[in-house]
């Protein structure tokens, strides 16, 4: 384990939260004007087994923003526009009234389409998008007007429009266009089976520690990994995703490769959705294209996904179930990226993750400003 001294408050929390039976381990990357101030990580992977900085975590809804980054790049390269209904794209998804929903929709989860059940891991892709283009909108819902996190739905229909439209495997595409370029070898969203034979013992299981005792959620299995989730099952250390959001941070580029222009990504990080009540959480957040914004000013206690007190307005990421957080905040030039293996309750993961969050800033004495 690598650790920093400034970082105590930090490290303390994470191991509270190893005592107290939250999670078992975790990592930690923290970057600050592109210089690593942490890359650690602590604890277990599972009893017995010391969690490395090089094992891969699951991301869980971390993945979004990665699945966005590829969308926003279709519409830099011309090969979309974001109003474009996606029926224009993927003429199938026109059924059940959803002709008027746009690209900008499902990437700001105003698009009506929250239905569970896609199918995922057992069905194949085409048949989880079959599935969702015959779904009808949600009744009462006007696209863009009304917003409800939409879980995987939407973002099976991105991962679609990124296939189509680049010819490949959206595995392929976020492998090769993505993840190479920007040194994340060790990442993937749809591991392959061979890769998966060769990985799988490195793989941090996450344990649902609600139960007692804790019991394993089964994300690690085979048909999990293998069989993407454009929105959900992202895999990777958290150092690697951390250089992810440092390419945001610089503009679209890092270390000479060059992902997205610079305005393409203040439009992704601008707020495309501003102070509607989400349907899903029950509370108010707004969006980017693909990436949450801080919302703090809103002081809804129940709002899901945020970055701590301290972080300054423009911050912008994406969180995971119970476990996970990535985000950069521009004004503090500062990344990080913390993914812990378990997950209570809500309430108990959420003052988790707040006084987590929080720490980092005043370890590193940036706790003078936020909302």
């Amino acid at each position: 384990m690598t650790q920093t001294p400034a970082m105590e408050r930090t490290l303390a929390l994470l191991e509270e939260g190893r005592r107290d039976g939250l999670h078992l381990g975790g990592q930690l990357a923290v970057l600050r004007d592109g210089l690593p101030v942490v890359d650690l990580a602590l604890g277990e992977a599972a009893p017995g087994r010391p969690l490395r900085r090089d094992d891969p975590m699951l991301w869980l809804s971390a993945t979004k923003p990665v699945t966005a980054v590829l969308v926003v790049r279709l519409w830099e390269r011309g090969l979309l526009r974001l109003d474009d209904p996606v029926a224009q794209h993927l003429p199938e998804f026109a059924a059940g009234g959803k002709e008027i929903v746009t690209v900008r929709h499902l990437l700001t989860h105003t698009g009506g389409l929250r239905m569970l059940d896609v199918g995922w891991p057992a069905a194949s892709r085409g048949e989880i998008f079959a599935r969702i283009a015959a779904r009808k909108l949600e009744p009462g819902w006007t696209p863009g007007r009304k917003a409800g996190y939409h879980l995987a739905s939407s973002w099976f229909v991105l991962g679609e429009l990124v296939r189509r439209l680049e010819g490949r495997d959206f595995s392929d595409v976020v492998r090769r266009d993505l993840f190479a370029p920007l040194g994340m070898h060790g990442c993937w969203i749809g591991m392959p089976e061979e890769e998966y034979d060769a990985v799988a013992a490195r793989l941090v299981p996450v344990w649902n520690t609600e139960a007692s005792p804790a019991v394993l959620h089964p994300w690690h299995q085979r048909r999990q990994v293998t069989n993407p989730s454009p929105g959900g099952n992202g895999w990777g250390p958290l150092r690697e995703l951390a250089r992810f959001y440092e390419m945001l941070r610089r503009g679209g580029e890092l270390d000479g490769a060059r992902i997205l222009a610079p305005q393409t990504v203040e439009a992704m990080i601008a707020r495309h959705r501003v102070g509607l009540l989400d349907h899903t959480f029950r509370a108010r957040l707004d969006w980017g294209l693909g990436v949450i914004l801080n919302s703090g000013w809103y002081r809804d206690p129940g709002a899901p996904y945020g970055y701590g007190p301290h972080a300054s307005p423009r911050t912008f990421g994406h969180s995971g179930y119970r476990s996970t957080t990535a985000f950069c905040d521009p004004e503090h030039r500062l990344v990080v990226a913390l993914a812990v293996n378990g997950t209570p309750g809500e309430e108990a993961h959420r003052l988790r993750f707040r006084r987590l969050c929080a720490a980092i800033y005043e370890d590193l004495g940036l706790a003078s400003e936020g909302l």
